[in-house]
């Protein structure tokens, strides 16, 4: 059978390649379309382009010879939900599932690099001091915006504002020296500290006082609840550090 037709005008330029006209492409041609692809190479083109159809902005995209609109507008005619329609639904725990398998992941490689198997304590240990690091990174990225969300519920950072810029030097701190197994006598009672005050905030925070927050665990600007993903952060950091100081102790 042939396949249905779609027509697609978006920026090709040298300078500039629209990126929402790629996704348009691709789109269309997941949905079984010929896209029939045409190229806006200049900026008078384009602009010759949008005073023709009365847009202000491309790729614009045509099927049946009416006008769908953008990428937007693209998947809204397909059924599939936006960018823009995902964020005000609020809460996802998708940022921290990425962060956990890839840590997951990264401490079986180390593992079998080091030892030639996979699952040994070895390999768990590396998995939370990945995870660790992977979240301090999240968090500096912006402190600023990780601060002013992590001092929504933290105890200790209420009472000394600057506990909040200190927590993910101290977080990725701990993980980078666990990784390396150096300095435990110094990563395990800093991570048992800051896992410690961290669960207890959470807990007072969610469970006792029953507040709806969003978790500064992978940066200020996510959408992840507050909650048992938050609290597992701080209980890992917990046990990690009675393990290395177990450690330290033999």
């Amino acid at each position: 059978m042939t396949r249905p037709t779609a027509t697609l005008y978006r920026m090709v330029m040298p300078e500039h390649l629209c990126p929402y006209g790629l996704k348009s492409k691709h789109l269309l041609e997941r949905q079984g379309y010929e896209v029939d692809d045409h190229h806006l190479e200049t900026r008078e083109q384009t602009d010759a382009f949008k005073r023709e159809h009365g847009v202000e902005t491309t790729p614009q995209t045509f099927i049946d010879g009416e006008r769908i609109g953008g990428y937007d507008a693209l998947k809204v005619h397909f059924g599939i939900e936006t960018e823009a329609e995902q964020k005000a639904e609020g809460t996802t725990y998708q940022p921290v599932i990425a962060v956990f398998a890839m840590a997951a992941l990264m401490g079986l490689a180390a593992t079998w690099m080091a030892e030639e198997t996979l699952l040994t304590w070895r390999s768990l240990e590396w998995f939370v001091a990945f995870s660790m690091c992977i979240l301090a990174i999240l968090k500096l990225q912006d402190l600023s915006s990780f601060s002013s969300q992590f001092l929504g519920y933290d105890l200790l950072a209420r009472r000394d504002v600057r506990y909040a810029y200190f927590y993910p030097f101290a977080e990725g701190g701990a993980g980078v020296l666990m990784i390396a197994g150096e300095a435990l006598w110094l990563a395990a009672p800093l991570a048992l500290f800051v896992g410690s005050v961290g669960a207890v905030s959470v807990i007072k925070a969610v469970y006792v006082e029953k507040r709806e927050l969003r978790c500064a665990c992978v940066g200020g600007d996510s959408n992840v609840p507050l909650g048992a993903i938050s609290l597992t952060e701080n209980l890992m950091m917990v046990a990690m550090g009675v393990w290395m100081l177990a450690r330290v102790a033999l």
